[in-house]
């Protein structure tokens, strides 16, 4: 497809916003569900013949890889954090059997099923320090590559994001529908998000996030987005690479073990993540993600 037909069947305007919007959260609330068609493009109020035409030349993959994409991210953090037997967790993500679960699971996260999940639990506990359970990161490395780095204040142009954190894919989905409709792909930077609540004493439906990208000062944040200026100053930069469903035990060793450790205290603004790839395009043991934690300037 050349240049001028993607540009001609691009979103032009903000109705298209509002139309992929109600698709996006048709799909996460109905995650159970095969995607139909039809049904989406009376979602969408679009002509069925050309409506998901418009999707993919938007979000860059089909409904059905969408789909596919979110059921095994949604398996990923089923194998991390509960004990649901793997028939179940296959049956959930939508496949007929187990055998053809295991083999899509391992070409996208390059393990079965069984040995990411045992991976996970000698992830989360790990004797140390005289025998106490230590949160540990995921795989045979017991520590994470962290550096201090001054990073600049900046703006980004985000979407407000409330409920569990492992759901903020769906304010990226819409955040890059808006971009898209309004041509600004090309004007912007790295896909970051904030996230402004602690989820060991916050419920995770009120969780208080933002997807984001780095824009310009003179580049409008016109809503639903709106323009948050990122604290400038030192924090410790966490490099993680793998599935961003089991990010969370690299946040608990750099709170638990790194911090504690480094004679550092955290300063008062949000965690920031900063993607460095995609994962349209990446395989998630491949994803890049600096985990960002805002730290108070030595006194």
């Amino acid at each position: 497809m050349t240049q001028h037909e993607k540009q001609a069947i691009s979103p032009k305007d903000n109705g298209y916003i509002r139309r992929f919007s109600r698709v996006i959260e048709y799909i996460y609330a109905n995650l159970d569900q095969d995607p139909d068609l039809a049904t989406l493009a009376e979602i969408a109020a679009l002509s069925p013949w050309h409506w998901h035409r418009v999707w993919q030349s938007t979000y860059g993959e089909s409904i059905v890889a969408t789909v596919k994409r979110l059921r095994l991210h949604r398996a990923a953090a089923d194998l991390s954090y509960t004990d649901a037997p793997i028939a179940a967790v296959a049956k959930r993500a939508g496949y007929g059997s187990q055998e053809a679960f295991s083999r899509s699971f391992k070409q996208a996260y390059g393990n079965s099923p069984s040995s990411y999940r045992s991976a996970g639990v000698q992830a989360r506990v790990q004797p140390a320090h005289g025998g106490a359970p230590v949160p540990q990161s995921k795989g045979h490395s017991l520590m994470h590559e962290v550096e201090i780095k001054s990073l600049p204040s900046e703006h980004l142009a985000v979407l407000r994001h409330k409920g569990p954190y492992m759901e903020i894919g769906k304010a990226f989905e819409n955040l890059i529908g808006i971009l898209a409709s309004r041509n600004l792909m090309g004007q912007v930077g790295a896909m970051k998000a904030l996230y402004f609540s602690d989820p060991t004493h916050v419920p995770e439906n009120e969780l208080q996030s933002a997807a984001g990208v780095a824009v310009s000062d003179s580049l409008p944040a016109e809503a639903p987005l709106e323009q948050v200026e990122v604290r400038g100053g030192d924090y410790a930069v966490l490099h993680y690479k793998g599935p961003y469903a089991d990010m969370k035990w690299a946040y608990e060793w750099l709170y638990g073990e790194w911090l504690t450790q480094s004679g550092r205290e955290p300063a008062d603004a949000p965690c920031m993540e900063i993607y460095l790839n995609n994962p349209r395009e990446t395989a998630p043991a491949d994803l890049l993600t600096d985990i960002c934690l805002p730290l108070k300037p030595v006194s």
